[in-house]
């Protein structure tokens, strides 16, 4: 982590001085174009489109809101090139008067003729960027892969190389010896900070609300900041400027629906709302995955003098909505307003009412209730203004709030009546909230053919506040703020027709330690041939808020969201080291990237602390005690080899890796990170046949770590009571077995009069393979013995899906 301790007056002059240079630039003296790139049916603009002029390497992509500008134009016009995921190629011919004006490019997706054999088209699924550890990703067909009951974007990104691909029971993404906390996730503009619906079997992304997903593995530049892993900048649909849309879709587990609304050709309003229906109906795949979380209740009934246990099966719902409104009052001029919310509600309440009659003929009646609510979820809106200020200058403006929240409230009151009134009352409530305000100024100035330049300021608010309180006690109350101001320049240079170089720097500063942090960066690419490249780039990062896990062996791991002050809970940093080739022909790409990263400012919760507090203990030295800093490493090569084109696409991805951490307080060596993994391996394929999608997806990984118990012994304490206390072996010294698991999917597209329609079938784990979640260890202390169970991910599942769109 590198500090920078300067005068922070000085350091705002100097950005706002380089504003008012960019804004002062003269124009380039090359002849230019500028245009758009829009969707031919619904006017929806696309971003990061490539466009290309024809014979030539000149060449750019579109920015956020479609726009483009390409230098060196000849005076006789120019042929261009545009290439889009999920779109046929579309070439356009710019000439005479259109070169003074704003080129407008349409392009159409490629359909489903389901009256015919289909055309093999451009179907690729993901596309590997020029840019060093960027992917981008089509929401659309990524979505025609095998998934756990629901179309999932971030089920289907686990599928890529360098990033772990057999966490079932989380949709977060684990990239590069990185955890999701350590994720930068961005929709329209506000910060995401849990991805999760159902304990993480399904992610919290309507894939009918997403336009456009890229993907930065590594590496990525220093307009995105407070993340140390990686980032993912997902960009909601804009709806159809033409035409009213309405769609409906039923999975094993929700219901869907999404309209989109034109705004008298000026813009487009999108709704998308889903929910779960286990109430109603509980499926096959909605009981596997409650008998897996374990969240079935048993209660020991006292009926003659005997004990019966009944099974009560809790009630659980999940829903997310979003509304985005989009304006354009001039071609230059884009405004949207975002809303995303998501919500998770599990009440596992239970009312127990029993009479008993002892040998003695003593009755007692017994009335138990336990009311068990817990509730997570995000909340999320921003707004945003787009302009493209003449030929070379862009700015975008966004504001945006955010808000995560998990609470948990469980109480339990007993009364036993028999010739008194006895009340017992056991209450606990969790409550973790994260709050987000930011305000981002992004501007891209293209200065020349050779020079585009990058600037921007942002401010980040967080409040953070953890509450845990047992019955009227607080045994830890934490309300923590801070502000981060942060200020990044940037240049992509071509030096030569052959050599792309992209250097820049982002400043933070942030208050709660009044400290300065800069992060350089610099990413380059040198082209041996039109096909063959190599690609390297090197980069500082820091991080400011972190999600702390304590680990338990007996009752399993909590995580807390919580605010760094470099005291107690340290500053994250990174520093990434990328090295990597590709070589891509017309239908194959083969690339390999790899990586070495320095982590510090790790933390852990101490294990130790949660199960000893009691009300007399004082909460700062409680919370001062809690957290074990720790440091890191995590390496890897990965390679993929992807057909990209025709009916049948698909791509092989495997990763060797190393993540390690080393806690001085913990263990005198490193040890691997709980999600270490060494080898990955995935198979991905998608066919299309006529009227069918026909699709696979094979991976394999070796276990992840963990941690069993060595042994135990017995103290007597001096109030003459015996505790027993477990030896643990090596930290994270074990190993799960290897994990492997293959799924499919079949779609058939057809139509019910003249509307289009899909019914598919997705079977997840075909052969049925029982891969270890973690394991389980009953420990009795009179004998040492230590009871060894596999908690397994779910086995063989069928689900089925049917869409409609009018």
């Amino acid at each position: 982590m590198i500090i920078f301790k300067y005068n922070y007056n000085h350091l705002v002059s100097v950005f706002i001085l380089a504003f008012l240079f960019i804004g002062f630039l003269p124009a380039s003296g090359q002849k230019s174009i500028t245009g758009i790139v829009k969707e031919k049916n619904t006017g929806e603009t696309l971003p990061y489109a490539s466009v290309i002029m024809e014979g030539t390497t000149n060449g750019t992509t579109t920015n956020a809101d479609g726009y483009f500008t390409l230098f060196n134009i000849p005076e006789n016009g120019v042929l261009l090139t545009v290439r889009f995921l999920g779109y046929t190629n579309a070439q356009v011919r710019v000439e005479g008067d259109d070169l003074l004006n704003l080129v407008v490019i349409e392009m159409e997706q490629e359909t489903k003729n389901i009256d015919e054999i289909v055309v093999a088209a451009r179907r690729n699924m993901m596309k590997v960027s020029d840019n060093v550890g960027q992917v981008s990703i089509s929401p659309k067909q990524l979505t025609s892969l095998p998934s756990l009951g629901e179309k999932d974007i971030f089920r289907s990104m686990q599928l890529l190389p360098g990033v772990s691909g057999t966490n079932e029971a989380s949709s977060g993404l684990y990239v590069r010896g990185g955890t999701p906390d350590q994720n930068l996730i961005l929709f329209d503009g506000f910060t995401v900070y849990h991805v999760d619906h159902f304990y993480g079997f399904f992610s919290a992304f309507n894939a009918n609300a997403i336009k456009d997903v890229q993907l930065y593995k590594g590496g990525f530049e220093p307009k995105f900041g407070g993340r140390t892993s990686s980032v993912v900048e997902i960009t909601g649909k804009t709806g159809n400027e033409n035409d009213f849309k309405l769609g409906a879709e039923v999975s094993s587990i929700s219901a869907n629906i999404y309209t989109e609304i034109p705004l008298w050709g000026k813009g487009s309003v999108l709704f998308a709302a889903r929910r779960s229906y286990a109430e109603i109906i509980k499926s096959g795949l909605y009981e596997d995955i409650f008998d897996m979380a374990g969240n079935e209740t048993s209660v020991q009934n006292y009926t003659s003098g005997r004990f019966q246990t009944q099974d009560t099966e809790p009630v659980f719902n999940f829903y997310d909505m979003n509304l985005k409104a989009t304006y354009k009052p001039s071609d230059k001029d884009v405004i949207s307003l975002s809303f995303y919310s998501g919500s998770d509600n599990l009440d596992n309440t239970i009312d127990f009412n029993t009479s008993t009659r002892g040998l003695s003929g003593s009755s007692a009646n017994i009335s138990t209730n336990t009311t068990d609510l817990t509730e997570w979820g995000n909340h999320g809106m921003s707004a945003r203004w787009g302009r493209k200020w003449g030929t070379q200058l862009y700015s975008n403006t966004v504001v945006s709030y955010s808000q995560f929240y998990s609470n948990r409230d469980r109480t339990t009151s007993t009364i036993v009546t028999r010739d008194e009134t006895d009340t017992t009352f056991v209450g606990i409530i969790q409550d973790n909230k994260v709050l987000d305000f930011s305000v981002r100024q992004d501007f891209e100035y293209e200065l020349n053919a050779n020079h585009n330049l990058a600037a921007g300021v942002h401010f980040t608010g967080n409040n953070i506040r953890f509450e845990n309180d047992l019955n009227d006690t607080t045994l830890l109350d934490l309300d923590n703020k801070g502000n981060i101001y942060a200020a990044y320049l940037q240049d992509k240079w071509s030096l030569s027709k052959n050599v792309n170089l992209t250097f820049g720097a982002r400043v933070n500063y942030f208050d709660v330690t009044q400290k300065y942090y800069f992060e350089p960066r610099i990413q380059t690419i040198f082209k041996w041939s039109p096909r063959l490249k190599t690609k390297a780039a090197w980069g500082i990062y820091n991080q400011f808020i972190n999600r702390s896990v304590q680990e338990d062996l007996e009752q399993g791991s909590y995580e807390i969201w919580l605010l760094s002050d470099d005291e107690i809970v340290p500053v994250q940093s990174a520093t990434h080291y990328i090295l990597g080739m590709s070589y891509e022909a017309d239908k194959w790409l083969f690339d390999v990237e790899a990586y070495y990263k320095d982590l510090g400012g790790l933390s852990e919760l101490n294990p130790r602390v949660g199960s000893t507090v009691s009300a007399s203990d004082d909460l700062q030295d409680i919370y001062t005690n809690s957290f074990f800093e720790g440091t890191g490493i995590a390496k890897g090569i990965e390679f993929l080899i992807q057909k990209k084109f025709g009916n049948y696409t698909g791509w092989i991805a495997y990763t060797l890796s190393k993540t390690e951490h080393r806690f001085d307080d913990i263990e005198d060596h490193p040890f691997p990170a709980l999600h270490d993994q060494t080898h990955e391996i995935k198979l991905v394929n998608s066919y299309k046949w006529r009227k069918w999608t026909l699709a696979g997806t094979w991976v394999y990984a070796t276990g992840k770590p963990y941690t069993a118990p060595a042994g135990g012994y017995s103290l007597t304490l001096l109030n003459g009571t015996e505790q027993y206390y477990v030896v643990l072996s090596d930290k994270n010294g074990q190993r799960l077995p290897a994990y492997h698991r293959l799924d499919v999917s079949a779609t058939y597209d057809f139509k019910i009069g003249e509307v289009p329609a899909s019914l598919g079938l997705s079977i997840f784990n075909l052969y049925n393979r029982a891969n270890v979640w973690y394991k389980e260890f009953t420990i009795d202390s009179d004998n040492d013995i230590y009871a060894e169970t596999n908690v397994n991910f779910i086995g063989f599942t069928p689900s089925l899906f049917f869409s409609i769109e009018f």
